[in-house]
């Protein structure tokens, strides 16, 4: 099955003509899945190839408003070019506490009317995962307000024991959290697909008299037949080794991880999508502002024993080749200081609009 990644937004602070704010898509089994909505990413999907209606489910990293100022409208786009006889499914949003009450603020007062409902899971941070100054502002309590649209969502707390969040957890895959060190409090996700079953093994089938049709389906699903003549066949006798999941981690704005559990859950990522806001000769200003540097991002990259690095959330700052001007920067720069701490992985600078596909593992 396909999976991929769309960078419709890859600039910091604001949209600019030539990237737009934070804005990520993640499409897999039918699912498309939004990370940040910064201002104008309804018309970045216009844009683009994808279709913002197909949106099942969005993440939050942080509240700064470069990365969800855009939110409200893009809802109420999707509603607006929905069909008012089509049930559609709720959209689940997953952000920070306060995240609920920005919407439901939001939507009352702008007096805004969905087609569909939308179901919004907060994430509780810890105190640790900003300076000491901004503590007071977590003391948000939640209100209980619910707009009209709104389904009751689930507040998640951490795991202490594994470090992170879970989201989702099914059949296909699992979806976790983790905490990262910025102004105010930000999180990382993991994309993580379940092992895929392995191939029959035609010969084995053949030679225990099992044939082709329905039975070959219930092994392949893990679940024993039994012949004719009373033989009973398990799946682990005719199925190879399972095919190893997929795994996309996609951090928010920080300076650095906060706890264990971010170097675990991003080991051996297939990708790891990781902001890179400024170079290395502003290390200094980039920590005070809560930010990372190539160098910064591509040590944590190779902690991890990611596979491909992709730097994103750059600074209007830093242009293409040709469009350099006076304090601009080139921003292939930002590529050869990462490469200069990783040895043999694969970087790319994100561009808007720029997809990148995940292709499925084969057998170890």
């Amino acid at each position: 099955m396909s999976m991929d990644v769309t960078f419709l937004g890859t600039g910091a602070a604001y949209p600019s003509p030539t990237r737009g704010a934070s804005a990520t898509v993640v499409r897999f089994e039918g699912e498309c899945w939004l990370f940040d909505c910064g201002e104008g990413t309804q018309t970045q999907f216009m844009k683009s190839q994808l279709k913002a209606g197909r949106i099942t489910k969005i993440f939050i990293t942080h509240l700064h408003g470069d990365h969800f100022f855009g939110l409200p409208g893009l809802l109420c786009t999707i509603s607006l070019q929905s069909s008012p006889d089509t049930i559609k499914q709720p959209i689940d949003i997953y952000g920070p506490l306060g995240l609920r009450s920005f919407l439901c603020r939001t939507m009352e007062l702008s007096h805004s009317k969905l087609l569909f409902p939308y179901v919004v899971h907060e994430l509780v941070p810890k105190p640790d995962q900003c300076p000491m100054e901004e503590i007071c502002e977590l003391s948000f309590v939640d209100s209980g307000d619910v707009s009209l649209e709104e389904v009751r969502g689930k507040t998640i707390y951490l795991d202490p024991v594994e470090d992170a969040y879970t989201l989702e957890d099914n059949g296909q895959f699992v979806m976790k959290g983790f905490r990262l060190f910025h102004r105010i409090p930000s999180f990382g996700f993991v994309v993580e697909e379940k092992p895929r079953a392995g191939k029959l093994n035609a010969q084995k089938l053949k030679e225990l008299g099992v044939q082709p049709g329905p039975l070959y389906g219930q092994l392949k699903d893990g679940i024993p037949v039994v012949l004719e003549n009373g033989t009973t066949i398990f799946p682990s006798d005719v199925l190879e080794d399972p095919l190893p999941g997929r795994k996309i981690c996609i951090l928010g704005d920080c300076s650095g991880v906060v706890g264990d559990g971010a170097v675990t859950l991003c080991c051996e990522a297939d990708l790891l999508v990781h902001e890179a806001t400024l170079d290395d000769t502003q290390v200094d200003k980039a920590r005070e502002r809560g930010h990372s540097t190539p160098k910064m991002a591509a040590e944590f990259a190779k902690l991890c024993k990611v596979k491909k690095l992709v730097l994103s959330h750059f600074s209007q700052r830093y242009k293409p080749a040709g469009q350099v001007g006076e304090g601009d920067v080139d921003i292939t720069e930002l590529k050869r200081q990462a490469e200069l701490v990783l040895d043999g992985q694969e970087i790319m600078l994100a561009e808007d609009f720029m997809t990148i596909n995940i292709p499925m593992k084969k057998q170890p």
